[in-house]
């Protein structure tokens, strides 16, 4: 006579690895690390920065 096993251990470890597979896809497509993202936010910055002190002031005209 063989063991018996509980047949919903095996499936939940099936369900726990397949979602860790999909994980790990979304986060090489999708992820970035803390530091890329600080740079690309210090990129912006300077350059929002570079188009306001370009801007024309038209109340000056006036």
């Amino acid at each position: 006579m063989g063991n018996v096993i509980n047949l919903n251990r095996f499936r939940k470890r099936a369900e726990r690895e397949t979602s860790a597979k999909q994980a790990d896809a979304n986060r090489a497509k999708f992820g970035r690390t803390k530091a890329e993202r600080s740079v690309e936010e210090t990129r912006a910055d300077k350059a929002k920065g570079h188009l306001d002190q370009h801007q024309i002031d038209r109340e000056d005209q006036s």
